[in-house]
Parts: structure tokens; sequence; C-alpha cells
């Protein structure tokens, strides 16, 4: 399935846009920060365009489960913070929720 990896590039993308607004807001760093930030959200956005999904909103929900699942991870190798059993059990619910927003059979 081409979702999945195109789910967890625009994660990626989306976190690392946010990430640079963090920084340059909440950390101190340069306003250059923003200029890749931007570029990223742009990439995070047209990459979520390529979802399989059949409607625009369908895609979204089934990407907010990928997403959480890869801010734990930034927070892990980014932050190095871990996270806890709490986080983890949250984020395999809104896995499954995703997976079945996304994989369930519709009908016509």
């Amino acid at each position: 399935m081409l979702t999945l990896p195109i789910y967890l590039a625009a994660a990626l993308a989306e976190i690392a846009g946010c990430f640079s607004v963090w920084a340059w807001w909440r950390q101190g760093a340069s306003a250059l920060w923003l200029l890749p930030g931007l570029a990223s959200l742009a990439l995070f956005a047209w990459l979520l365009s390529l979802s399989s999904a059949d409607v625009a909103g369908r895609a979204y929900a089934a990407y907010g489960g990928v997403y959480i699942v890869a801010s734990l991870a930034w927070l892990w190798a980014v932050e190095h913070r871990l996270p806890d059993r709490w986080d983890l059990l949250g984020a395999a619910l809104c896995l499954a929720g995703a997976g079945i927003i996304l994989l369930a059979p519709r009908g016509g």
C-alpha cells in the first residue's frame, strides 16, 4: 500500500515545518528557520493530496493517526524524551481508528 509511506512522509514534513516555527518562537532560533519550515509545510500539503482516500476529509482523518505516531517518534528521536505508556496506548488507539477510517469497506 502506497498510502502509508505517503502519510509517513507527510507527517515528517508537517512536524518539521511546525517545529521550525516552534524553534523560532519558543527557542529563540533565527527567523531564517521559517523559510525551510514554509517549504516543508507546502510539501506536507502536496504529499497529503496524494492519498488514495476517496475524499479529502477521510484522507485527513486517517492521516491523523499516522501523525500522532510520527509525533511521538519525533519526541523520542529529536527532543530526546521517551513516550510513556499512555502516549503509546493513545497512539495505538488512534492508529487503529485511522486504519478503520481508511480501509473499511464502503457501500455504494
